[in-house]
């Protein structure tokens, strides 16, 4: 057995989307960032282990964009049928070759060491957090200034003290109308997701003898069993026990339902013929949460908050999800699983809610953030959290940098982390960025279509308004200064199509699927030229494999002019682009 002991700035609990998110954020802008996760794969509900596809905001345009964009980006690009272990292997690769971030994998936090004393308002400190390192049999003691819990469960609040809660509040409480009447311990329940995929021959079922047996339609109270429409997140169970003290319990109860539920499809079910050739691709083990600890931050965001559009002064991410409010008897709840009530999208997220309000040093990000019941039913889904994980590593960032705490970066440096994220490619809805001293000065032009969009500071389509230039392939547009400037950056947004119906995975193979691909509107070969004293034009920069929607090129040069000329697309006829400028 090994003890080893670790100094760090910011300690992120936690590898699901928000965790990992918040860790890359952080590392990027400067801070020195442990993640410890106590699965050997990174993604949360989104691995290879549980394997949901990432959710997020409904609405034209409304698609989240920063890391989590980065991220599906290299995914398509690189995962063409796709294949979870390719996944993984994204998501691991963003924090493994990230510098000034160091991963500690199958760790599992056992302890929290608390700082003597309290500050004037009664907060205490977490000094430092111990996890048990299964696979190297060592104990890991990790101190850091700040530390964030994206572990969904909100491990370090019972060990820190922090305030949490568990449950559905009374209606009157917050005066929520979609909570029940009288307060209680019921969440929503876990599901072990299965895959199957579609061969070219029969592909027969025989059912483990301990399975459920289902064989009639009334048996799965209607439930959809069709492959092509459904994931099956309604094998559900859970909500009316402990859904942290029962999960192994409620994973055997899963599996039972599962294996039935494949059963039923392949041996009893009326429209079985169309599934002859199907086969139990996968079947998860490890169950995927969706309620447990809530954490109590400055502000706990309500129904009420989402139903307002959340339009708060200290908003550093949004959701649009529906309040999806999952029975908690799932499965067995006579009715189907969950009533979708109606949620605007966008709704803002405040910085408020991301951390403890009486931990001092403790963000929160993720399922455990600060919110109600009703509210978490919204957002929970992982294209949210993963905006709120990018939000508290900024903001964790800018703590480090000056001393702060979570409450003083909300205090003091709130529009300084609003255009970070910003310009990060992380929408704020009702925000605009700030555009560099240097691209508002100069003349920007282009043979033709208005640019004038792509120094506004809002880098995508909002309603009807595009917010964007569209034009030919090789048409220049150039940024002309009134003398001789030195430039470090040329900074691009592109089309990655945020309308695009694709989720970042299949839930089900089938013969002669299309591959996945890069969006066809990105724009794929590029260069940049820049003026010389005598007038002609020399590249300084040439791309031609881009697939990413936020392309950050450094230059360190001197000129009086710089432009941008788009050559190749992945395939979309015209180009476009959001933003595009020079600092």
């Amino acid at each position: 057995m090994q003890e080893k002991i670790h100094q760090f700035d910011f300690c992120v609990v936690g590898g699901g989307m928000a965790g990992l998110i918040a860790a890359l954020a952080a590392a990027r802008h400067g801070a020195k960032v442990a993640l410890v996760q106590d699965r050997p794969v990174l993604g949360g509900n989104s691995s290879s282990e549980i394997r949901m596809h990432i959710c997020g905001a409904h609405g034209k345009g409304n698609r989240e964009t920063g890391i989590l964009e980065e991220i599906q980006m290299e995914n398509h690009y690189r995962n063409r049928e796709p294949n979870y272990s390719i996944w993984d292997s994204v998501t691991y690769g963003a924090a493994a070759t990230q510098d000034g971030l160091t991963l500690f994998l199958n760790c599992t936090v056992q302890g929290v060491t608390m700082s003597e004393g309290a500050n004037q308002q009664g907060q205490r400190r977490i000094a430092s957090v111990s996890a048990w390192q299964m696979t190297t049999e060592t104990r890991h003691t990790i101190h850091a200034s700040l530390f964030a819990d994206c572990s969904g469960d909100g491990i370090l609040a019972p060990l820190s003290g922090a305030e949490f809660r568990v449950g559905r509040e009374a209606r009157h409480e917050y005066n929520e109308s979609i909570a029940p009447l009288q307060g209680d311990c019921k969440t929503m329940g876990m599901s072990c997701l299965f895959q199957s995929r579609e061969h070219a021959t029969p592909q027969p079922f025989i059912a483990p003898a301990w399975a459920h047996r289902f064989t009639t339609p009334e048996d799965l109270r209607g439930r959809n069993c069709n492959i092509r429409r459904t994931n099956y997140w309604w094998m559900e169970v859970g909500g009316d026990y402990d859904s942290i003290h029962d999960t192994e319990k409620l994973r055997d109860e899963l599996l039972k339902i599962a294996f039935g539920v494949w059963d039923y499809i392949k041996n009893y079910a009326p429209n079985r013929e169309q599934w002859t050739n199907w086969a139990l691709d996968w079947q998860g083990f490890l169950p995927g949460k969706r309620e447990s600890r809530r954490y109590v931050g400055d502000h706990v965001l309500t129904q009420n908050d989402i139903e307002a559009e959340g339009r708060f002064d200290d908003l550093v991410a949004y959701g649009g999800w529906t309040m999806d409010d999952h029975f908690p008897a799932g499965f067995y709840h006579p009715e189907a699983g969950t009533i979708f009530h109606p949620a605007p999208s966008p709704y803002g997220i405040p910085l408020g809610s991301l951390y403890s309000r009486n931990v001092e040093n403790l963000f929160c990000a993720g399922r455990c953030h600060s919110a109600t019941h009703a509210a978490m039913s919204s957002t929970r889904v992982m294209a949210t959290t993963s905006l709120m994980g990018q939000a508290v590593g900024t903001a964790a960032a800018i703590a480090v940098r000056d001393s702060l705490t979570p409450r003083e970066v909300r205090r003091i440096r709130l529009c300084e982390l609003q255009q970070t994220l910003m310009d990060d490619d992380c929408w704020l809805p009702w925000h605009s960025r700030e555009v560099p001293e240097l691209s508002r000065q100069a003349v920007l032009s282009c043979p033709s279509g208005d640019v004038e969009s792509l120094r506004n500071g809002v880098d995508r389509q909002v309603g009807d308004v595009p917010n964007s230039w569209s034009g030919s392939v090789g048409t220049p547009i150039t940024y002309t200064f009134a003398s001789t400037v030195r430039l470090q950056e040329a900074r691009m947004i592109f089309d990655s199509n945020l309308n695009r119906d694709a989720n970042n995975m299949r839930h089900y193979y089938a013969l002669g699927a299309s591959p996945w691909t890069v969006p066809e509107t990105l724009v794929k070969g590029f260069r940049i030229e820049s003026r010389q004293p005598d007038g002609r034009w020399i590249p300084v920069y040439t791309e031609t494999n881009n697939y990413q929607r936020r392309v950050s090129v450094p230059l360190a040069l001197e000129t009086t002019a710089i432009r941008l000329i788009p050559e190749t697309t992945w395939g979309a006829d015209q180009v476009r682009l959001f933003a595009f400028d020079v600092r």
